[in-house]
C-alpha cells in the first residue's frame, strides 16, 4: 500500500501524521511512504529523517493526494483537501463531523472510506486514539486558563494557586473523563481549589479516590452547574459525546453570572462546544470576550505543543494504521469491530449514527451501518 502524509495547513497545526518512526514500521512492513516536505521539519521531523526512515519525499500535496492508497492526517481535512479524495482512498484522521456540515458533504461527496480517530473504541469502552490528544488537552487547557487569567490577558489578575494569606482560584471541570481527570491534575498540581461535575456516580467515586478526596467531586444537575459556574475563576469545558455534538450545558445566562475576569476553555469545541456563547479560535487569536468572561476555543489545542501531541498521537494511531495497510481497510475494519467503529463515511455513506443524527435533515443524510457498507 502507498501511505501518503500530507503537511497539516490548518491554523499553526504543526502536528504531523507520521513520526519518521512511524513511516519506518510501515517500511517494514512492505508498504510505501510518502510525505510531503517539510511537513514535520517545524517539530524537529527533517526531510532527511524521513529519508532515513524509508519513506520518499514529494513536493506537493495534490501529488500526495493522487497517489496515495491511504492519507494519514491530525486534523479534518480541509475543503480543498476534501476535494482531492477520491473512491477507492482510505482517509485516516481525526474527522470530528457532527459540528462540520460543509466536511460532511464533501466527505460524502468524495466517495472515499474515512476513518475518525475519535471513534475508534476498545474492549473497555474507551477511545484510545481521542485519549492521547484528550490527556495533552486536559493538561494544557489549565495552562491556558491561568495564563489568561493574568491581568495583561485580560484575565481578573488571579493566580491559580494563590500564595499563602491569599486564596486559590476556584477551577470548574464539567466532566470527568480523559479530559477533566488530566485537567484536574494540572490546576491541583498548581494549587487550585477544583471541583469537578459529572452525571456518573460510578465515575465520581473513582474521581474521589483517585484524588483521595482533594478534589471536590458533584453531581451534575443544572442547579449543580449553575451555582458552581457563578464562584469560579476558570471553567474547563471537558464534555464528550462521542462522535456527536457536545451538550450546551453553559448558556449565556451562566456566563453573565461570572466575575469579571474570569476564563472559560471550551476543550469540546472540536465537537460544538458546550457553552452557548463558545465560536472556534485558532493559536494566532485565541480569545475573545463575552460579558467580562474571557474565551479560549482553539479547536486544535494539542496543535501547541505539536512535538509532544504528534509522538502521543501516534503511539496509538500506528497499530490501527499498520492493520488497514497491511489488511486492506476493508478487511482489517470487519476482523476488528472497534477500528470498524472508526468508519464514519465510505462511497457516499454516511455510517456514523451520531453524524446523521446531528446534520442529516440538513444535508438529507440517511444512516447505514458499517458493515453494511463496506459490502457495497
Amino acid at each position: 500500500m502507498i501511505v501518503g502524509v500530507p503537511k497539516e495547513i490548518k491554523n499553526h497545526e504543526y502536528r504531523v501524521g507520521l513520526t519518521p518512526a512511524a513511516a519506518k514500521e510501515f517500511v517494514a512492513h512492505g508498504h510505501q511512504v510518502i510525505v510531503e516536505t517539510n511537513a514535520g521539519t517545524a517539530i524537529g521531523f527533517t526531510d532527511e529523517q524521513y529519508v532515513e526512515a524509508g519513506a520518499s519525499i514529494i513536493a506537493t500535496p495534490a501529488e500526495i493526494f493522487a497517489t496515495a492508497d491511504m492519507i494519514v492526517k491530525v486534523k479534518e481535512p480541509q475543503p480543498n483537501e476534501c476535494k482531492m479524495l477520491r473512491e477507492g482512498q482510505t482517509l485516516y484522521t481525526y474527522l470530528h463531523l457532527a459540528p462540520d456540515a460543509t466536511q460532511t458533504e464533501l466527505l460524502v461527496a468524495s466517495g472515499a472510506t474515512c476513518i475518525a480517530y475519535e471513534t475508534v473504541t476498545d474492549h473497555t469502552g474507551g477511545l484510545p486514539l481521542l485519549a492521547p490528544m484528550s490527556e495533552v488537552a486536559g493538561r494544557m487547557s489549565i495552562q491556558a486558563g491561568a495564563h489568561h487569567l493574568e491581568k495583561a490577558q485580560g484575565g481578573s489578575g488571579t493566580l491559580l494557586g494563590g500564595v499563602p494569606g491569599v486564596a486559590p482560584a476556584k477551577v470548574l471541570v464539567l466532566g470527568g473523563g480523559v479530559v477533566g481527570t488530566n485537567a484536574a491534575k494540572m490546576a491541583l498540581g498548581m494549587g487550585a481549589d477544583v471541583t469537578i461535575l459529572d452525571r456518573s456516580l460510578p465515575r465520581l467515586r473513582q474521581l474521589d479516590d483517585i484524588f483521595n478526596g482533594t478534589v471536590k467531586t458533584v453531581f451534575s444537575t443544572v442547579d449543580a452547574i449553575e451555582y458552581y459556574t457563578a464562584k469560579a475563576d476558570l471553567v474547563i469545558g471537558a464534555v464528550l459525546i462521542p462522535g456527536a455534538a457536545a451538550p450546551k450545558l453553559i448558556n449565556k445566562t451562566h456566563i453573565a453570572s461570572m466575575k469579571p475576569g474570569s476564563v472559560v476553555v471550551d476543550v469540546a469545541i472540536d465537537q460544538g462546544g458546550c457553552f452557548e456563547t463558545a465560536k472556534a479560535t485558532t493559536h494566532q487569536d485565541p480569545t475573545y470576550v463575552v460579558d467580562d468572561v474571557v474565551h479560549y476555543c482553539v479547536a486544535n489545542m494539542p496543535g501547541g505543543v505539536a512535538r509532544t501531541s504528534t509522538m502521543a498521537l501516534n503511539n496509538a494511531t500506528l497499530p490501527f494504521g499498520l492493520a488497514l495497510a497491511n489488511k486492506g481497510p476493508k478487511r482489517a475494519m470487519l476482523e476488528d469491530k472497534h477500528l470498524l467503529n472508526g468508519l464514519n463515511v465510505h462511497k457516499g455513506k454516511v455510517t456514523y449514527k451520531a453524524v446523521v443524527d446531528a446534520l442529516g435533515d440538513k444535508l438529507n443524510l440517511e444512516y447505514m451501518d458499517a458493515a453494511e457498507a463496506l459490502a457495497l
